[in-house]
């Protein structure tokens, strides 16, 4: 059986630390989205959680990156982060619709997500839910949702975001509770366990655990030893799978994602 796309990254490109560590020395910061990408098959960016960009800006973007490379994008804090996500369509439209299209086939899934104290309501997410559109001016589009409080642990909460064809994010994290169930055409797992004692992050065990898990999302599978809300596993079928190292040991950050991409090649 044929495997969907593994792409492997990391959160933005401009940080002071990796100056020297992950970029040449004197590496111009204009030409720092062109190397990260030169190193990585993705990555997530975190600004477009905080602020909107111009079409301009997305398409320039699009034109420092190889083929093949992509991009995912942090949904707005004023989608997710409101008592009622019912009323986010406004603030979801003026999302999608800021220029995200000019990357055209470098745009990768949205990542939208929610806070800590966000508690699952079925009714309520449900109907957010309903708001992600599918396409945008002709380009598809594809969405993850992180969630971070325990109630979402619900079959309930699987149930809608398979029916809606959106990825629940998998995150490896010391800090919120983790959701491994498949409920999209892609998965997406988010990293942030790392340390700075390790070279990469995490230990040459764990990337081995994570590059295995990474062709096993690929195939279709479900990977083992993870926690699921569900025993029942959905039907094998290729699916392209993100993995980003996001972490608090940032600065190892681009090394375990190099050394997981050596694993997965």
């Amino acid at each position: 059986m044929s495997t969907g796309t593994i792409r492997v990254g990391i959160g933005g490109w401009t940080y002071e630390p990796w100056r020297g560590t992950f970029f040449p020395p004197k590496w111009p910061a204009k030409r720092e989205l062109e190397y990260a990408a030169g190193k990585m098959t993705a990555i997530e960016v975190n600004g477009t959680y905080y602020s909107g960009f111009k079409p301009a800006t997305f398409a320039n973007w699009a034109k420092a990156v190889p083929d093949g490379f992509v991009f995912t994008l942090k949904g707005s804090r004023f989608c997710t982060n409101r008592k009622v996500l019912a009323e986010a369509g406004e603030s979801v439209g003026r999302f999608v619709g800021q220029g995200i299209v000019e990357l055209g086939d470098r745009l990768g899934p949205i990542l939208w997500q929610f806070m800590a104290t966000k508690k699952f309501d079925a009714e309520d997410f449900g109907a957010f839910l309903k708001l992600l559109p599918a396409a945008h001016e002709g380009v598809a589009l594809r969405h993850a949702v992180q969630v971070r409080h325990d109630s979402f642990a619900d079959p309930a909460f699987i149930a809608m975001c398979r029916a809606a064809g959106v990825a629940i994010v998998y995150a490896d994290s010391a800090d919120y509770p983790a959701i491994a169930d498949v409920t999209g055409d892609f998965t997406y797992a988010r990293l942030e366990n790392g340390v700075e004692e390790e070279p990469a992050g995490y230990s040459p065990t764990e990337l081995d655990h994570w590059a295995a898990a990474a062709r096993d999302w690929a195939a279709g599978g479900a990977p083992e030893g993870l926690p699921y809300v569900e025993a029942a596993k959905p039907a094998p079928a290729p699916r392209d799978a993100f993995v980003f190292f996001i972490n608090g040991a940032k600065v190892r950050a681009p090394h375990g994602a190099m050394a997981l991409i050596e694993r997965v090649r």
